[in-house]
């Protein structure tokens, strides 16, 4: 049906300046080449405070992720889990 995965996915935030906020949650929605269908949640400790603003639209809060990991122990499975698909 397809050629290669198809990965849908979604990022909650601190906020929207790339430069300086981090990313709270991962979400995908992965459709293998045989139609299966894999889908992932990750929190994920942003080491900086959530604005009330960004807690106001997604509903994560500090409290929600201080024992979570950082993205740095995610960054290199993801890549993984991303590579040689669509998004």
């Amino acid at each position: 049906m397809y050629k290669k995965p198809i990965i849908f996915f979604d990022l909650e935030t601190t906020g929207v300046d790339v430069n300086v906020d981090k990313i709270v949650q991962i979400a995908t929605l992965k459709v293998n080449v045989d139609g299966t269908i894999e889908k992932k949640s990750i929190l994920i400790n942003p080491e900086i405070p959530i604005p009330k603003a960004a807690t106001d639209v997604h509903g994560i809060t500090d409290e929600i992720v201080e024992k979570e990991q950082p993205f740095s122990k995610y960054a290199k499975s993801m890549s993984l889990y991303f590579k040689g698909c669509d998004l």
